[in-house]
């Protein structure tokens, strides 16, 4: 029974493989290209209103950590045992709002998984079809052209509108709205908006509709390319 315990733990020492610098230095520039034009696809074909561009920015260090990481663990049956107890303690958080977001992270983990994996072919073909399947579905949809939009709007008039009456105008004007920050006094009504709209139309009609209920709203719209 000792040999075997002194055999097995031969093999967890010994059993390593040297990693081919090439295909790693391959592997790298593959991954960069790859996520570049993943980044590119989401900031245009994605329908998050969230900040894209900054959670696009991290497509490129996630999967080559990911990465980085599959072509060390697999060289070692010790080191891969290591990394689940590792993974067992540390605890990755991320706030994801949309599954779309999810779905993107996914994606770019997996390219990491099988680049480390030296499976190129493979996930060459499978990116360059997924990446087609979203430009397809961008162009099928028709819509007009879209922009984000930050909005304020503001009262000086509490009594006469209220944050529900405003929810409902700016919800029933535009494709997507969400309700990022909200202040109410005796004096000052505030709310903030992050916008999706179709037409620049519809920034005249909620404003009218407001003004319809307290002649003192004050309406701001700022354009913020970077949603």
């Amino acid at each position: 029974m000792q040999d075997k315990w002194q055999l097995f733990q031969k093999f967890l020492i010994t059993q390593t493989s040297e990693i081919s610098v090439t295909d790693f230095l391959i592997n790298s520039a593959i991954i960069v290209v790859l996520m570049l034009i993943l980044r590119w696809t989401y900031l245009k074909c994605g329908k998050s209103i969230s900040n894209r561009r900054s959670f696009a920015s991290n497509f490129i260090l996630l999967a080559f950590a990911t990465m980085l990481i599959i072509s060390i663990v697999k060289s070692s049956l010790a080191l891969s045992l290591g990394l689940v107890g590792a993974l067992s303690i540390v605890r990755f958080r991320n706030a994801i709002k949309e599954p779309e977001e999810l779905a993107y992270l996914f994606l770019c983990i997996s390219i990491g998984l099988g680049l480390g994996a030296n499976q190129r072919n493979i996930v060459v073909i499978a990116f360059l079809i997924i990446v087609a399947i979203l430009w397809a579905r961008h162009f099928l949809s028709r819509k007009s052209e879209k922009q984000n939009l930050y909005l304020t709007i503001s009262s000086a008039s509490p009594g006469l509108i209220q944050l529900n009456t405003i929810n409902d105008i700016v919800r029933k004007n535009f494709i997507a709205a969400e309700l990022k920050r909200f202040d109410e006094s005796n004096h000052l009504i505030e709310a903030s908006f992050l916008i999706e709209i179709k037409h620049a139309k519809n920034l005249q009609d909620c404003k009218e509709e407001l003004q319809k209920i307290s002649p003192d709203v004050k309406v701001v719209f700022i354009d913020n390319k970077g949603y």
